[in-house]
């Protein structure tokens, strides 16, 4: 099939290595603007990067909203557009051009977790099972009709980054297996029950803050669904502002106050938490320095009693 795919992150890249290896023939490929990042350093996007390596035409519109980028399309003449993770929504104009639509690949199992956040949403939540939809795009944010459904469960420890690379792998053979029913026409196409729809808002810093009077399981959840960024954040040690990037639920309870430190060594520091169970933190990073285990930390900065 002609395809034109969309997309920016590296969950985008491995949908477009897929479409590439099963023989489609990309026509075009959007992709977000090249931004400065590391020391205003301009990098390529992930998908960019996939592009090129292939050969194949980029695109990089500033807005979709001017014409421009419709009438590109239009050249292009695809017969299917594909879109994971571009990070813009497309103007109902542009979904209607390809003779088979516009599919997207989203990472959660529709209508639960429409928007910008679906994979940490669901760690944050708590929820043991999650997965990826393609769905055909709509006007109307994630709410167009589900062509096929992929499950998975969620690891008790499993962070946000594991599971973005694990729903990347599964959206990307979901959708390699949806395109030829698209193409032969047996392609079953549900609608959503929009009653039991959620949203997955974008995470903000205002997340970070841990209440420590909070379960240790969900304290857990938040520090494991906050990865890469913004990253819970904790006063607790020492008084001093810190980012917490792993900890490990034990079966050790506590008559502590919440956030009381119980015990700290080599395999990390104890806090308490308001279901009386102990969490134990073992990779941190303090205000200005940088990442390390929570043993390594202790080293140069005991508990202060």
């Amino acid at each position: 099939m002609r395809i034109l795919f969309m997309g920016t992150p590296d969950f985008a890249a491995v949908s477009l290595e897929r479409l590439i290896a099963d023989g489609h023939e990309i026509c075009g490929v959007f992709t977000q603007p090249d931004k400065p990042r590391n020391r205003n350093k301009v990098t390529f996007s992930p998908v960019k990067e996939c592009a090129l390596a292939h050969d194949l035409p980029v695109y990089q519109p500033v807005t979709l909203k001017d014409g421009t980028a419709l009438e590109t399309v239009r050249q292009l003449a695809p017969e299917l557009i594909v879109v994971v993770a571009y990070g813009r929504i497309l103007p109902e104009d542009l979904l209607k051009i390809p003779t088979y639509g516009s599919v997207n690949v989203h990472a959660s199992l529709l209508p639960k977790y429409r928007g910008a956040a679906p994979i940490n949403r669901a760690i944050l939540d708590g929820e043991t099972e999650t997965g990826v939809s393609i769905m055909y795009l709509v006007k109307e944010l994630d709410a167009g009709d589900v062509l096929r459904v992929a499950k998975t469960p969620i690891g008790p420890e499993e962070t946000a980054p594991e599971l973005w690379d694990r729903l990347a792998a599964l959206g990307s053979q979901a959708l390699s297996e949806t395109i030829p029913t698209l193409a032969d026409g047996t392609a079953v196409a549900t609608p959503q029950d929009g009653t039991k729809a959620t949203y997955a808002a974008m995470l903000s810093r205002e997340l970070s803050p841990v209440d420590w009077t909070r379960p240790a399981h969900a304290v857990s959840c938040q520090v494991r669904g906050l990865l890469p960024w913004p990253c819970a954040s904790t006063d607790v040690i020492n008084g001093e502002p810190m980012k917490l990037y792993a900890v490990k639920e034990t079966e050790e309870t506590t008559s502590a106050a919440p956030g009381a430190i119980v015990a700290a060594g080599k395999q990390g520091i104890d806090i308490a938490c308001g279901d009386g169970k102990l969490l134990r933190v073992t990779e941190l990073q303090a205000q200005g320095g940088k990442r390390m285990a929570a043993g390594a930390y202790l080293l140069g900065h005991p508990i202060r009693k």
